[in-house]
């Protein structure tokens, strides 16, 4: 029986904050995530900053994710690519209490990658996933 994933993060790790260092997923159904910004229903970027961004992209990732049946606990991996890692930083602390109001405590592998742009030119965020269902 699959319980969902498992969360691993060995002591010999730098202490994890709002990410798991691995994560273990065994049956079950895998759910691959497509990126998702800050798109409103009408294909328009919301948001003028990026916490305003980051709840938009973060919810639309749960509405597919929840659209397939899964739910926050379910996720195995997100990447997060945004345009700007040092404003990224700056808001580390309000983007976690997003992501915890969001998705809980239930954290997957994550990383946080610096890009150049997105494909839509007004977003500043981007995230994908992987989820694994019972």
């Amino acid at each position: 029986m699959n319980d969902g994933p498992r969360r691993i993060n060995p002591p010999e790790l730098s202490p994890p904050t709002g990410f798991s260092h691995a994560v273990v997923a065994t049956g079950g159904r895998l759910v691959l995530l497509a990126g998702q910004t800050a798109l409103d229903a009408d294909g328009k970027i919301v948001g003028a900053d990026l916490p305003a961004q980051f709840t938009r992209a973060l919810t639309n990732l749960l509405t597919a994710l929840r659209a397939a049946g899964g739910t926050p606990a379910d996720l195995a991996r997100v990447t997060v690519y945004a345009t700007d890692v040092a404003d990224y930083r700056a808001h580390a602390r309000r983007l976690g209490a997003i992501w915890r109001e969001l998705a809980g405590r239930d954290y997957p592998a994550m990383a946080v990658i610096g890009v150049a742009r997105l494909w839509d030119e007004q977003a500043l965020v981007e995230l994908d996933g992987t989820a694994v269902l019972p």
